[in-house]
């Protein structure tokens, strides 16, 4: 790969972060990311969702160092040779999901997702949900806490710590997945195409409200929510060799 040396960094507001970056420019300098090769992120997986987000009209890929606390999408940080890392790093590029969000006054919120879009009560009462998928019913009546759709790269975020599968990140598939299911009772979920329009209708939406996230971001109080992958879309993220997303994603299951 090319020796990549317009270099923008970016650093999450944690002090660790903001230091490393402070070393890193003084020793490598720094662009502003609209003219680099490539960007650096410096703090967790979550730093790294929003500056994939934020970079997403850039053609610049992404390379994290972790200076957070969960570094899944990261390499751990050195300050050596970073330029013959970025040289070697290996790309991985994925489709975020995109969601439309209806609200009872008729609004519609649209937001993309790189992990996931999730659908959780926001009561005491569990949710009431219809599920849909390309446009035919699949299940009348879901009762849970709540259900996401994650995709591949999102499979060992929040849908592993509800139980979902880990998906290896070439796969054309996405997870759809209950959170703390009463009926049909434990039901997991299902593995669906990656070219799969889910539709979630909220079937009591007053007395037992719901809200819609995408990747963590909140769209409020929804009365449905429509999810597909946005293929139109690329996130391009570099990882050092033999430390990929692939490799990352099988090792999980071992551990």
């Amino acid at each position: 790969m090319a020796e990549r040396r317009r270099i923008a960094f970016m650093a999450s507001n944690v002090d660790i972060a903001q230091a490393a970056e402070a070393r890193l420019t003084a020793r490598y300098g720094s662009v502003a990311p609209g003219d680099a090769e490539v960007i650096v992120a410096l703090g967790g997986d979550g730093f790294m969702l929003h500056t994939l987000h934020d970079t997403q009209a850039i053609d610049a890929p992404v390379y994290g160092m972790n200076c957070g606390t969960i570094g899944f999408l990261m390499n751990e940080y050195a300050e050596d040779e970073l330029l013959e890392r970025l040289a070697e790093a290996e790309l991985a590029t994925i489709n975020p999901l995109r969601m439309q969000a209806e609200h009872a006054d008729g609004r519609v919120t649209e937001a993309l997702a790189i992990n996931e879009v999730s659908l959780l009560r926001a009561g005491p009462q569990a949710a009431r949900l219809r599920i849909s998928v390309d446009g035919k019913m699949r299940m009348e009546e879901l009762v849970c806490d709540g259900a996401l759709v994650a995709t591949p790269a999102g499979s060992t975020a929040y849908n592993y710590s509800a139980h979902g599968p880990i998906l290896p990140i070439g796969a054309d598939v996405l997870a759809l997945t209950a959170m703390s299911a009463f009926r049909p009772r434990r039901w997991r979920g299902a593995l669906l195409p990656k070219t799969a329009h889910v539709r979630f209708d909220v079937l009591d939406p007053v007395k037992r409200p719901v809200m819609a996230d995408a990747d963590s971001r909140s769209a409020g109080i929804v009365t449905a929510v429509e999810i597909r992958s946005a293929a139109d879309v690329t996130h391009e993220i570099l990882f050092d060799p033999g430390h990929g997303l692939e490799e990352r994603l099988i090792r999980e299951q071992f551990t």
